[in-house]
């Protein structure tokens, strides 16, 4: 909540934690935040006894509405932001980030208070938004470990791939992923794929390597295939433009509150 204190407009009362009793954790506030492991969210909501007019919001990203039964004025608040530390999570909560939001429109001014873009994401769409926020985090960080094992074993540090790697993101972005494509899966040079495959295969206790490398060639050879329709609303005309050039083969202001966290 240190965030939502450093914007004004919210003033936090205080944080609950496993042991303390919280079954009036919901009175005397207009927002309770349940800040629990996602496997908690439910057990800490039903501890908690009603209170008419109060908003309880959980910021789990793969649980809809339905886990902070029996309260009537529910809300859930996702930041699509790594959040490491407090420190740099109160930070970075004010930079920008987009939130995935639901249910009561106090969630929709929290990401407003916060300088945040709210993207509602209903509960029937709520698994399949997760999983595209943890591919684009937690499997981004592991294809960089991989990375930096694959590089190790040339002599050569992680730092050494950065600019390649926030070239081909920012790539990525501006010019839409298919256009953003290179490399020899993309071009089709297998031969050079199966250089690459046996140097993998032929380092000592890294299977899970070539795995990896074979899925990411899968995914890559996928991609520069797909074709973009142009009327998507997600795709610019410049990066529909580049991709046909590729070829086939290539708010409100926040309120006077009080918060509360539980």
């Amino acid at each position: 909540m240190a965030a939502l204190d450093a914007v004004g407009g919210y003033e936090c009362v205080g944080a609950l934690g496993r042991h303390d009793p919280v079954e009036r954790a919901a009175s005397g506030v207009e927002l309770l935040v349940i800040a629990t492991p996602d496997a908690e969210v439910a057990r800490a909501a039903s501890k908690v006894a009603p209170v008419e007019g109060t908003v309880v919001v959980h910021l789990s990203g793969s649980l809809g509405l339905d886990v902070l039964a029996p309260h009537t004025r529910r809300g859930s608040l996702h930041p699509l932001v790594p959040l490491p530390s407090p420190e740099v999570g109160a930070v970075r909560l004010r930079s920008g980030v987009t939130f995935a939001v639901a249910g009561d429109p106090m969630t929709v001014e929290l990401a407003r208070a916060l300088g945040g873009t709210p993207l509602t994401v209903d509960d029937d769409r709520r698994t399949s938004y997760h999983a595209a926020a943890s591919i684009a985090a937690n499997h981004l960080v592991a294809l960089i470990g991989q990375v930096e094992r694959v590089a190790a074993s040339a002599g050569l540090p992680l730092g050494a791939f950065a600019g390649l790697m926030r070239a081909a993101t920012d790539d990525a972005f501006s010019l839409g992923p298919r256009a953003a494509l290179t490399g020899p899966a993309a071009r089709g040079d297998w031969d050079t794929v199966e250089r690459h495959r046996e140097e993998l295969a032929a380092m000592s206790g890294h299977r899970t390597e070539l795995a990896a490398y074979d899925a990411m060639v899968g995914l890559a050879r996928r991609l520069s295939l797909d074709t973009a329709l142009p009327s998507d609303p997600a795709v610019s005309p410049k990066a529909a433009d580049a991709r046909s050039e590729a070829g086939p083969v290539g708010g409100r202001e926040p309120m006077d509150g009080e918060v509360r966290v539980a």
